[in-house]
């Protein structure tokens, strides 16, 4: 492999702080990865960073981008919307459907496992079961009739809860939505910033409640770990011992400034898990999304750590 980078762009969160262009570039004479730069960009002040953005990405000769915030429209303005959506509700149906074929079948067997998924049990391994397998838990059944909303869903979406629902609920109470929780703002400030990119820059989109899932199944991390991420009190010490590991179990060197950088910012961390899933694509072991979700607009990074 040749000497290769890939920057990431975590615009998520509120206003009136920084947000952190990341780069972490692999060096094949030593075999490692190294965190090559953090540019911090104060929020309010995108209009006067210009400059500096564009000249970090054209001194780090940087061709592709993580962001976290969709790339690539609603259902509702794809480019055959009817299709996408009745492909979606199709699918949707004949999960639902298995599931009743079930409840018909045994329903006192079924009602049995039910209740022994539904018990609180501390150390379940949340890989044991992905979402979409038999019998459904409760809340994807309940995400699964709410239905899909074209105006705000994407079909990527779909397959995102159908492998990803329940670890997502479980380890951060929240669901995956694409214009669900991204505020409008942050599409439109980026898409100021991006006047100024170079037009080979290719975008790429990933998750960081997906990419910690993934640390995680790759036993890189630990549940207690993800869970002390969002303490107030707990979180620096959590984001340190996450890094350390990361750094090595992937084989990524960080010079001490920027560690502290990564440590006390939340924002720079998330950039920096986003240039972690960066790395699966120029490694080329991003998981293969079925076409259906349309993999060539949305540009979704579902990282393989193994």
């Amino acid at each position: 492999m040749d000497i290769s980078n890939i920057g990431s762009l975590s615009m998520k969160g509120g206003r009136n702080d920084n947000f952190f262009f990341c780069l972490i570039e692999y060096y094949p004479e030593s075999k490692r990865w190294f965190l090559k730069s953090l540019l911090p960009v104060k929020d309010e002040e995108v209009s006067h960073n210009d400059d500096a953005i564009h000249a970090w990405i054209t001194n780090f000769d940087v061709k592709q981008l993580v962001v976290d915030f969709p790339l690539s429209k609603p259902a509702s303005e794809s480019g055959d919307p009817d299709q996408c959506v009745a492909t979606v509700q199709e699918k949707i149906k004949k999960l639902l459907d298995e599931d009743q074929k079930l409840i018909t079948q045994n329903p006192k067997k079924y009602e049995q496992e039910r209740n022994k998924s539904d018990e609180i049990v501390y150390n379940r391994d949340i890989f044991s079961k992905e979402t979409a397998h038999h019998l459904l838990s409760r809340s994807f059944k309940r995400r699964l009739k709410k239905g899909f909303l074209p105006y705000w869903n994407r079909a990527l979406d779909f397959w995102v809860w159908k492998y990803y629902y329940d670890q997502i609920l479980e380890m951060f109470n929240t669901s995956f939505d694409s214009f669900g929780n991204v505020s409008l703002m942050v599409l439109f400030r980026f898409n100021f910033i991006k006047r100024h990119f170079p037009s080979a820059v290719e975008l790429f989109e990933a998750n960081e409640q997906i990419i910690l899932i993934e640390l995680l199944r790759s036993k890189i991390i630990l549940k207690k770990d993800v869970a002390l991420l969002s303490d107030i009190d707990l979180g620096i010490e959590a984001r340190l011992d996450t890094i350390k590991k990361i750094e090595n179990k992937l084989d990524i060197f960080i010079y001490n400034h920027d560690l502290e950088i990564l440590v006390k910012n939340p924002r720079a961390f998330d950039s920096f898990l986003l240039a972690l899933a960066g790395q699966n694509v120029l490694k080329k072991k991003n998981r293969e999304l079925p076409s259906w979700t349309l993999p060539e607009e949305t540009k979704f990074i579902i990282p393989d750590f193994g």
